[in-house]
């Protein structure tokens, strides 16, 4: 079921269950298409690329997109909350859009309105659709 992305709003309980899922997979040849800001997608494996939507030095908190293939061979845009060991970054559990959406909304809300917008912006390109998950 398709979402309509203008009915959707941070902080919102029905956003936790929201996935944006893209049409095409992100590849070399397109990653550099959905940059955020001054990030930019880096491939951590195959099929899996990752990069900030909040990393801030001075703060704990940190959430990385994961645009990630999942098991019925769709690729999506997740969320994952990092976390410091020593000087590298590892990132939690993926946890669906609109959860991470909220997550980032609870620490940081105006960047979480910034990332909103970035993944609307997909959406309305028509290169993404919003769907909901079921358990």
């Amino acid at each position: 079921m398709a979402e309509d992305s203008s009915a959707l709003h941070l902080g919102d309980s029905q956003l936790e269950k929201l996935m944006l899922f893209l049409k095409d997979p992100i590849t070399e040849q397109n990653h550099l298409d959905y940059r955020f800001e001054n990030s930019e997608l880096r491939e951590l494996r195959p099929g899996i690329w990752a990069m900030p939507a909040y990393l801030q030095d001075d703060d704990d908190f940190s959430l990385f997109f994961l645009f990630t293939t999942i098991e019925t061979g769709d690729m999506v845009v997740a969320f994952a909350e990092g976390t410091r060991q020593e000087k590298q970054l590892a990132l939690g559990t993926p946890m669906t859009t609109g959860a991470g959406l909220n997550l980032l909304n609870t620490h940081k809300d105006k960047r979480a309105v910034r990332v909103f917008k970035f993944l609307t912006d997909i959406s309305r390109a028509d290169e993404g659709a919003w769907r909901q998950i079921t358990d």
